[in-house]
């Protein structure tokens, strides 16, 4: 394999990581619900939200996500949630109270959709149509495997360290996935540039 193939693999490889810690907050939330309930003081409508918020935010933002990255660039876009989803997962590990724990895992989710479609995104635009496929399913495969694996970790993680590990484990993948794109992903965008539409956004949202 040349310099050239090893660099957009190493990139794929970083922006799967990234895709595989957006999955593990989906799931790893739900072994730490009891150790949340306790050590923020939750209700159980805010346990509801702890978890419910994530899920929500992560597949209402993926439209806006893509329509984003083919106007302002993909690459652009890209950073900007890596950097979202370090900020938002310190903003959960250090919360004091619910509405603050809630209002960072809104944060995360919003950003864990933009990195979720940027990498799949990103895969259009460093492989040919030959490598495609495979680089599509090593981007399916994170998705896949973080379901199974989120509480297994999780309840490790929260045998052996404070139950704020469970969030700031995201910080060094941000750092990783930031460090990958800056480096090794061009900038990309759509040659007709879309126009921003929220009403069409929330009426496709509704009607999916």
């Amino acid at each position: 394999m040349n310099s050239a193939g090893s660099r957009r693999w190493l990139a794929l490889a970083a922006l799967t990581l990234g895709v595989l810690a957006v999955g593990l907050d989906v799931t790893v939330l739900s072994v730490a619900l009891p150790t949340l309930a306790v050590g923020l003081q939750a209700s159980e409508s805010d346990l509801q939200w702890f978890s419910s918020g994530y899920a929500l935010t992560l597949a209402a933002a993926m439209l806006p996500a893509g329509v984003l990255g083919d106007r302002f660039g993909r690459k652009r876009i890209a950073l900007g949630a890596l950097v979202l989803f370090g900020v938002g997962s310190v903003a959960c590990a250090f919360s004091v109270n619910p509405a603050e724990f809630i209002a960072g895992r809104l944060v995360l989710g919003v950003a864990g959709a933009a990195i979720v479609v940027m990498a799949l995104s990103v895969v259009t635009v460093l492989f040919s149509e030959e490598e495609r496929p495979r680089a599509v399913g090593i981007w399916a495969a994170a998705n896949f495997i973080a379901l199974p694996i989120g509480p297994i970790f999780g309840g490790w993680l929260l045998t052996n360290f404070w139950w704020g590990w469970i969030f700031l484990m995201n910080v060094p993948v941000a750092l990783l996935g930031i460090v990958a794109v800056l480096a090794l992903v061009p900038e990309s965008r759509s040659p007709e540039r879309p126009a921003i539409d929220p009403v069409g956004m929330v009426r496709a949202k509704a009607g999916g």
